[in-house]
């Protein structure tokens, strides 16, 4: 989240950067960054950890959201920002996808961030500028700005700027609210929700909030199993991953704290932010310093380090390959 990132820099690491690298053609930089970090064997066993993150793409204003799409063997991503989606491919490398991707002229200034793969195999966008959860109506393969508003108010007023998104086998779509959209963030004179909320749209398109405790709610993730739903909290001062349960209808309750990483943040960039788990239940989350790799117990067996803040992160279909985006950069490692 870009504002995430401006936030760290003022706080935590202002006259620390090296801008010198930036300056250099992208061409002539190292085209390997970072390394990871072991702290249980257990993590050799889900991947290589002699693996090292490889730039793949670069020159973003803040790259976000992720996905895969197995189908035609691509990856999109979000700039924010540029209100634009990219796409990558291992023979074409980067491509834009989709333009305007979340801000239509009708409220706000940025783009999509969120992005997944809904269970019609249609893409679903969190839309900032337009303040919704929208669906592309168009195929994968032939991409136009044309979309199905699914959400975009509860209770009468517009949501602040959704920022991530997951869907259960039901059909129902899980959302976090954050203001990091608003062109004034949380004091925007124009913000028609006093809180940041989890929120549920079910499927005819009724939004119910889910929680409205968390400070600055942002990454989504269920267990393998749908019964649990992990939510990254991208607070400085209260950066933590929680964990609720996932009722029968839906609802989340018996919030309860999986992780707490607040005595790290400041040491090297990065906040709770985007995650993914699994098919063995593994969890993937960024976070201070990386990617923190998580037991289903909450046991932290390392870090993927890459000296950025990375905002989020898909797998391929296989789990052989993750894709991170930090901020200027889109980088892989072949785990």
């Amino acid at each position: 989240m870009k504002m995430c990132l401006l936030l760290i820099i003022a706080l935590f690491f202002s006259g620390c950067g090296n801008g010198s690298e930036a300056d250099e053609p992208f061409e002539e930089r190292a085209r390997d960054l970072g390394f990871i970090e072991v702290m249980d064997d257990e993590l050799e066993q889900i991947l290589n950890v002699d693996a090292v993150p490889e730039i793949i793409g670069d020159g973003f204003e803040w790259s976000e959201g992720p996905v895969w799409v197995e189908e035609y063997q691509f990856l999109l991503f979000s700039d924010v920002p540029e209100n634009r989606i990219y796409k990558w491919t291992e023979s074409d490398g980067i491509s834009v996808y989709l333009e305007p991707s979340g801000y239509t002229g009708t409220t706000g200034q940025e783009g999509s961030n969120g992005l997944i793969i809904g269970n019609d195999g249609s893409l679903l966008l969190c839309q900032h500028g337009d303040h919704s959860i929208a669906r592309m109506e168009a195929p994968l393969d032939d991409p136009r700005p044309e979309f199905f508003i699914i959400a975009d108010q509860y209770e009468g007023n517009r949501f602040n700027s959704p920022n991530d998104l997951v869907q259960h086998s039901s059909g129902d779509i899980y959302m976090t609210d954050p203001p990091y959209g608003l062109e004034g963030y949380a004091d925007d004179p124009a913000r028609e929700l006093d809180y940041q909320g989890v929120f549920r749209i079910d499927t005819d398109g009724t939004v119910h909030l889910q929680t409205d405790e968390l400070t600055r709610p942002n990454g989504l993730a269920f267990t393998p199993d749908e019964q649990q739903l992990y939510v990254a909290n991208s607070d400085p001062r209260q950066a933590i991953w929680m964990v609720y349960d996932v009722g029968d209808d839906g609802n989340i309750s018996n919030g309860r704290l999986f992780y707490d990483a607040t005595d790290k943040v400041g040491d090297e960039p990065g906040l709770p932010d985007g995650m993914k788990v699994t098919s063995d239940g593994y969890l993937f989350a960024t976070g201070p310093g990386g990617v923190w790799i998580f037991t289903p117990e909450g046991g932290l067996l390392g870090k993927i380090k890459t000296g950025e803040f990375i905002s989020n992160l898909a797998f391929d279909e296989d789990e052989q390959t993750l894709y991170m985006t930090a901020d200027s950069y889109l980088l892989r490692l072949e785990l």
